[in-house]
């Protein structure tokens, strides 16, 4: 069976989010949704979650699942919001403690938050859902971080995350901690194993200057154009590569927000006795 899905950009981060469904059914899912955050003021957005919000309405669906291709360090999650107001389970990668463990001394977690009971569920690789009528599978795609995922759902769509971007922009970053170009080598690996008709799903662009945000490519295309990772590219010179570029990248600017809201499945920190929700800001530590 062939999902219908539909595409929502984020020009603030470049993060893709997708809503996708059976063809005639109601049985839908959430990929990647975006809570917008500004920075300066501290003030968090529903904007774009809104208009997903408003397309599962409008088409009278029903989310069965929300689904994380990993813990995001540049843009804050929309799917606890979400839950709140459509329902529906959050999902991600079981290596979601991996994660809160890297971190747990930088934001001071306590012992029972390392426990990743905000989410509904936890993937293991190779499983197996439904969405719906739409069979879907798990894929563990590490490197970029440990707990990154992939999801294929029907035959030919796969929503690869931070795994792969466009041809001409590459690979993701791998130098965050639990972040290894070797793993993210076989990782990709892996995907452009799948048939050359399989349509992969971004979950970023960041075009050069006269392209326009493209959330989709084919197997194919990547192995004939990827500039990191097409054909013929050995394990030693990616890893070379991918060493000497992560090194001049800054981090993302929204990295410590984002973190302690992804790690718990979109959840804001409770609000203190006055209110007033805050987040905190490690200093001397990233």
């Amino acid at each position: 069976m062939t999902p219908r899905i539909e595409a929502f950009f984020d020009a603030t981060t470049g993060t893709f989010s997708y809503v996708v469904h059976e063809e005639g059914g109601v049985a839908c899912a959430i990929i990647d949704s975006v809570l917008g955050y500004d920075q300066r003021s501290g003030r968090t957005s529903a904007a774009g979650a809104d208009q997903i919000a408003d397309y599962v309405r409008q088409g009278g669906l029903q989310v069965q699942w929300h689904l994380e291709t990993h813990v995001h360090a540049d843009h804050l999650s929309a799917a606890a919001y979400l839950r709140q107001s459509l329902g529906g389970k959050i999902a991600m990668s079981a290596r979601i403690a991996d994660v809160r463990q890297t971190f747990s001394h930088a934001f001071d977690l306590a012992p029972a938050s390392l426990q990743a009971t905000d989410f509904d569920h936890l993937f293991e690789d190779g499983e197996r859902f439904l969405i719906g009528r739409l069979n879907a599978e798990v894929i563990s795609v590490p490197g970029h971080t440990p707990a990154d995922l992939a999801y294929r759902i029907g035959e030919q769509a796969v929503f690869v995350g931070d795994t792969l971007f466009m041809p001409d922009i590459g690979s993701a970053r791998c130098d965050f901690p639990g972040g290894d170009a070797q793993l993210l080598y076989r990782s990709v690996r892996k995907l452009l194993a799948l048939p050359p008709q399989t349509v992969l799903y971004m979950c970023h662009d960041y075009p050069p200057d006269g392209r326009a945000p493209v959330w989709h490519t084919s197997v194919q295309e990547q192995r004939e154009r990827n500039i990191h990772l097409r054909d013929g590219v050995e394990l030693a010179d990616f890893v070379r590569m991918r060493t000497r570029r992560d090194a001049t990248l800054s981090l993302p600017q929204l990295i410590i927000p984002a973190l302690q809201v992804n790690m718990h499945a979109g959840e804001l920190p409770a609000a203190g006795d006055n209110g007033i929700r805050y987040l905190k800001i490690p200093l001397n530590t990233f």
